[in-house]
């Protein structure tokens, strides 16, 4: 490892909680230098719903590049962009009678946003925008300004003007509608909220710690925007490509937003974004919003080989649900059996959390489960809850064994804190 001590920014991160080297990856599984075997409950952040390596998408790659085909071409017109195009209209947006223009962007999710974000202002002459607490959007300029999570925001130098933020779903509790207080906010021309040209919401807060938003709640924060003439801008970069069941995961809030932000998974490992939009917003004049690498020809052929490969039947949805039951009703016994550190799951489809009371509990059971082959990140606020974020086709038992070492993990870790406790009292 001393070769990225010595030569890498200090800015790294996932290094310092999975400090091996990596040198293969297949399915669910990667191998570090030393052939350790890890289970993949990490996904590349949610970058690879489709696993390391898959063979389908990996051939066409193979034979699009011996083929001689575009790598690089901005914007211009080419067969991959085309072909993608046709199968996204064909296999996502048609059958759910969608209409929107598609705007690709930078690589990455952040672009995405930064996009929705300007084309929302420059559309209703209005600056603010209206994100959530614990809300994520990425950590460019504007789209940090979304962003509520104090580690990315304090003493950034960021341009923090023209945003406003508003309690999430369940954020006072359960008994305790935000859209109300939402509501009272814009009603009130004295509470000092001015009106927005767009609400940014996440569907499932991955990286706030994994909270969920009802159905109810989002449709009520939809006729909201309505009702106030405000673009609603759904983020579905981690929580989309069918991460909760469906392939957007807001659809099944029946739920039409006016903006939707894609990246991640849709590139099958490959960096690729881009804005749904509805035709109506598009008014952007040429080359107003430039970018060097505006679409990824490469990530354009695996994207289109995975929508034909895993959208055009509902087997992947129904795989998705079953595994889902599998995790939820595993973690409901890991809580049920550890009730002295108040553990709480939470999530949807194949994004859950484990909340951990216990401070830095949550990251002491992610490094046990590294030690013992497993990969598993941080979210919340405070890094309180393991997120749970396999890849959506990891095998069942396969699945079983990663929540089997989460188990074992928590179970090592109390011990190991009764011994402690009654070694201090033999002390004594």
């Amino acid at each position: 490892m001393r070769v990225f001590r010595d030569y890498e920014s200090e800015v790294r991160g996932y290094i310092r909680s999975f400090p091996t080297i990596f040198k293969r990856a297949k399915g669910s599984l990667l191998y570090d230098e030393q052939d350790k075997e890890y289970i993949d409950f990490f996904a590349g952040a949610g970058t690879l719903n489709y696993g390391h390596n898959n063979d389908i998408i990996n051939n066409a790659l193979v034979d699009y590049i011996k083929s001689d085909g575009i790598a690089h071409g901005l914007d211009l017109a080419t067969t991959a962009k085309k072909e993608f195009i046709l199968k996204f209209v064909d296999t996502i947006l048609a059958p759910r009678n969608m209409d929107y223009k598609i705007q690709f962007t930078g690589p990455t999710g952040t672009n995405a946003v930064e996009t929705a974000l300007k084309i929302a202002r420059m559309v209703k002459r209005r600056s603010n925008i209206v994100a959530f607490t614990n809300g994520f959007h990425g950590l460019t300029m504007g789209s940090l300004a979304v962003t509520g999570n104090a580690f990315y925001r304090d003493e950034a130098y960021i341009s923090r003007c023209n945003v406003s933020f508003m309690p999430y779903d369940k954020y006072f509790g359960e008994n305790i509608n935000t859209i109300d207080y939402f509501r009272k906010f814009l009603k009130d021309p004295s509470s000092g909220l001015d009106l927005p040209a767009a609400v940014i919401v996440e569907t499932v807060q991955a990286e706030g710690g994994v909270n969920v938003a009802s159905f109810e709640w989002l449709k009520e924060l939809e006729d909201l925007c309505h009702e106030f003439d405000i673009l609603l801008i759904v983020d579905d970069i981690q929580v989309g490509n069918g991460r909760t069941g469906k392939f957007f995961s807001f659809e099944d809030a029946k739920i039409y937003p006016d903006i939707i932000t894609v990246s991640k998974a849709i590139g099958c490992g490959l960096p690729l974004a881009f804005v749904l939009l509805r035709p109506e917003l598009d008014q952007w004049k040429p080359g107003e919003h430039t970018g060097t690498f505006r679409g990824n020809n490469l990530a354009f052929v695996a994207s289109t080989k995975a929508l034909d490969c895993y959208w055009t039947t509902e087997d992947l949805t129904l795989a998705i649900d079953n595994r889902s039951k599998i995790l939820h009703e595993r973690l409901v016994k890991i809580v049920e059996k550890y009730p002295q550190i108040e553990l709480a799951a939470r999530g949807r489809g194949m994004i859950y959390g484990l909340e951990c009371k216990d401070k830095n509990f949550a990251s002491m059971v992610s490094k046990k489960a590294f030690e013992k082959g497993l990969i598993i990140e941080l979210a919340g606020p405070n890094d309180e809850v393991l997120k749970f974020l396999p890849p959506l086709v990891i095998d069942n038992d396969l699945l079983m064994r990663g929540l089997d070492i989460i188990d074992e993990s928590i179970n090592e870790i109390l011990d190991e804190r009764e011994k402690k406790i009654n070694e201090g009292q033999n002390d004594s």
